[in-house]
């Protein structure tokens, strides 16, 4: 390999391949590669911070880039590795002649392997070896209970309920981003580590090193972007259901909530408002007067959000316009349908700046200008009805290449469209997210799960991932999505989530609570009045045991939202998550690196939820100093486990008093 100097860059040439190693922010580097002529100039999710103190030299057999604490060694058959304070922290996997690895070289396998794909680009696999010793944690939300993801293999691809954001942060003290919206796969071997890219035109990624997570997520989100100030007046109580069907019903609801004292910060009103989707607007036979009721439920201090979704039916009062602007989505072959609940639709175009300003247009139109100024951007994925990925073409390019920015470009549409009328209290709700989308003002929720306790304790480990890659405002369906209220551990469940859900960056109650056995407004209709709902979901639904508890809950989570608000200015302006690991708060406590059942609220509030049906007391591992148990006041030592009651009148949190 051929090596030179370009800027605070090194480029190296050997055959047909360009590599570009690049200081680029705060100790860290970004990587590039590339088959053909020239490098394809796209950030993706990066933008560009100035390196700290690069250092670049050049040799017969080698050539070194340093950027603060972070180096790269490349030597002259193009194998990487990467170095911290002098110290190996990862290299790329090479079983061929000139590899630095002293096992065998005859497989002829390098690093990085481009693949021709006939009439186009290429496929693409990145390896590097593995370290038995490391721990990975964040990579976005999947639905498993594993927190830490040695040994898991991840779909880069987004789905209903899975959120793919290809940032990992490794226990050796560093943090790597797949800078690629492909779809793909990652693979956190016992062998290697593997990376790929079904379909793209170069190899990119972005490596820093820094002494703690704290500083590595610093780092990446200096990078990539941090969450705005979330709004004051949405951290308390948020109210949902499957399916508030008219503007009586909200009303009511938040009247009853007003009578009884408890304050309500949102209320959401959900699908099928509309008549058809792809219309954007309130179906006028149920909601009457969106102005006025907007109006009520600020007078009472809660504020109004509705559900929008990417779909467009074909019988849509916009859907001719749409698909002859070019504004849909387009398949590569046969019928244009894209999705098929309640409909013959295809799906808004994220990836067209012609298309978000259409549809933001249109929300604006119909809900922006009667007051409502919160959205939940449902189907975000984008959902199919068939996951084939191949199948779809964007503006941007094809679905298997590009598709995985869908949901970051589906919440900028909203987010540039509030920001253009002048607002900066922007909050919206989005099922899915990329690298990048908490800059969009994006609460990300968990998607249509199961009640259970298993999924519990999935969207456990999901949340405190999330906010590794990134993602500071998550939120999972308190209860969990589809259940059955006539279960008879239902209401145990609902209590329990409630609990931890108190201590999350939002609080909202949602779920299809089932059987279904409320009839719809009127048969034979189109729109609203034809589709199902679910059972009431309010605090008072569910008896009064379960009342006073949530509403104990609640109140607890009030008390703090002086506290709450810091959190939320910390992850404005470090990136830092409100659902923290035991690691990110005490890195240097190994014990705290395998723990995956409790987490920290913030830097004081040490919480222990009941992840499991029947638990009335649970093992706690208090870190070094001093905790104060805030159920009885008793106060511990640290650097132990005890175990600590947990009836279902409460769960064990425990508050930093003094730290060692």
């Amino acid at each position: 390999m051929i090596f030179y100097e370009n800027d605070n860059a090194i480029i190296g040439r050997n055959e047909n391949e360009t590599l570009r190693v690049e200081a680029w922010g705060n100790n860290a580097l970004r990587v590039q590669s590339t088959m053909y002529p020239k490098l394809n100039p796209e950030d993706w999710a990066l933008s560009y911070i100035e390196p700290t103190n690069v250092n670049i030299s050049i040799g017969e057999d080698q050539a070194e880039i340093t950027n603060g604490r972070i180096k790269a060694v490349i030597t002259k058959f193009g194998q990487i590795t990467f170095f911290k304070d002098g110290c190996m922290i990862l290299n790329e996997y090479y079983r061929a002649f000139g590899s630095t690895s002293k096992h065998s070289p005859c497989m002829k396998i390098k690093a990085r392997e481009f693949k021709p794909i006939v009439g186009g680009d290429y496929s693409l696999t990145l390896r590097f070896e593995s370290n038995e010793h490391e721990k990975f944690f964040g990579m976005g939300q999947y639905q498993h209970p594993n927190l830490d993801l040695k040994g898991c293999i991840l779909e880069l691809a987004q789905r209903n309920s899975q959120a793919s954001i290809p940032f990992a942060l490794s226990s050796l003290g560093y943090g790597f981003l797949w800078n690629n919206p492909a779809i793909g796969n990652t693979t956190f071997g016992a062998n290697y580590t593997e990376w790929k890219a079904e379909v793209t035109d170069q190899m990119d990624y972005w490596i820093t090193a820094d002494e703690t997570p704290k500083k590595i997520i610093e780092n990446y989100t200096e990078v990539t972007g941090r969450a705005p100030i979330m709004p004051d007046n949405v951290m308390g109580l948020w109210q949902c259901k499957l399916r508030y069907r008219t503007q009586q019903e909200v009303l009511d609801v938040a009247r009853e909530y007003h009578k009884r004292g408890i304050p309500l910060d949102v209320i959401v009103i959900d699908f099928f408002h509309w008549i058809r989707q792809g219309d954007w607007s309130f179906d006028p036979k149920y909601w009457p007067d969106p102005k006025g009721m907007v109006e009520e439920l600020h007078k009472m201090g809660t504020r109004c959000m509705v559900s929008i979704w990417p779909t467009v039916d074909k019988n849509s009062v916009n859907y001719q316009e749409m698909r002859e602007k070019g504004l849909l989505i387009r398949t590569e072959a046969g019928s244009r349908q894209t999705f098929d609940f309640l409909g013959d639709t295809q799906i808004y175009d994220a990836t067209n700046p012609e298309a978000r300003e259409f549809i933001w247009n249109k929300a604006k139109q119909n809900y922006y200008d009667y007051g409502i100024d919160l959205f939940w951007l449902d189907e975000a994925e984008p959902e199919y009805t068939a996951y084939d990925f191949d199948h779809y073409r964007y503006y941007l390019g094809p679905n298997i290449k590009v598709g995985n920015i869908y949901p970051k470009l589906h919440s900028k549409a909203f987010y540039d469209g509030m920001t253009s009328e002048g607002r900066d209290d922007i909050i919206n709700l989005v099922r899915c997210a990329w690298v990048g989308s908490q800059k969009y003002a994006a609460l990300v929720w968990s998607g249509d799960i199961n009640s259970t306790f298993e999924s519990l304790r999935d969207q456990f480990a999901a949340g405190l991932n999330m906010g590794i890659a990134g993602i500071p405002w998550w939120v999972s369906d308190t209860g969990g999505f589809i259940s059955n209220i006539e279960d008879e551990h239902f209401t145990e469940l609902l209590i329990r989530w409630f609990q931890y859900a108190a201590f999350c960056p939002v609080l909202r109650m949602h779920g299809d609570r089932g059987p279904h056995t409320i009839e719809p407004l009127e048969e034979n209709t189109i729109g609203g009045g034809f589709c199902f709902t679910g059972q009431p979901n309010e605090l008072w639904s569910f008896g009064d045991k379960a009342y006073c508890i949530m509403k104990k809950y609640l109140d607890i989570r009030l008390g703090l939202k002086s506290y709450i608000k810091d959190l939320m200015t910390d992850a404005h302006k470090t990136g830092s998550p409100i659902l923290r690991t035991m690691f990110y708060e005490f890195p240097e406590d190994e014990y705290c690196w395998t723990i995956k059942d409790q987490y920290m609220f913030g830097a004081k509030y040490l919480v222990a939820p009941v992840l499991y049906q029947g638990i009335t007391s649970r093992e706690v591992y208090l870190p070094e100093g001093k905790w104060r148990n805030i159920n009885d006041n008793v106060v511990y030592e640290g650097k132990r486990i005890i175990r600590a009651n947990a009836p279902l009148e409460f769960i064990p949190v425990f508050e930093l008093i003094q730290h060692t």
